[in-house]
């Protein structure tokens, strides 16, 4: 990058503004809480139902070896169950299990209350801009 690059101002303020609100979401999370990898994971197989090792590595942005590992801690505590794909044995199929619901609902529960909190000083349109701010973003980040 050009040492004369300078970012317009609305990008910079909208980066500067999801970064610290991902910071102190993080903040909000109990010390004994899932790793941030290991809710992404769960909070995939949540969202999109079982699927391939690949499949969740590719839309979470980490490489499939980096969830290795992930995965078999993730299985091995009994928050996901791997089985063989109907359609190709070749793969497995990663799904979420109910103890894998409710770690990840209480992980969302401690950051959603601190959320909601902070919220309730907003008025009902600044509330509904925020909404739709988290939208883009989610196209965004998709």
């Amino acid at each position: 990058m050009p040492s004369d690059y300078w970012p317009d101002e609305d990008v910079a303020s909208v980066r500067r503004g999801v970064v610290r609100l991902a910071r102190r979401l993080r903040a909000e999370r109990p010390d004994d809480a899932l790793s941030p990898t290991k809710i992404a994971v769960l909070g995939h197989l949540h969202r999109r139902g079982p699927s391939p090792a690949g499949e969740i590595a590719e839309t979470e942005h980490h490489r499939p070896q980096t969830l290795t590992r992930v995965f078999a801690e993730l299985e091995r505590d009994g928050l996901i169950t791997r089985t063989s794909d109907e359609t190709d044995r070749r793969r497995s199929l990663l799904a979420i299990t109910q103890e894998g619901f409710r770690a990840l609902a209480e992980d969302m529960a401690v950051r959603d209350a601190w959320l909601a909190e902070a919220m309730a000083a907003f008025t009902p349109t600044e509330r509904e801009v925020l909404k739709l701010a988290a939208a883009l973003m989610e196209r965004m980040a998709d």
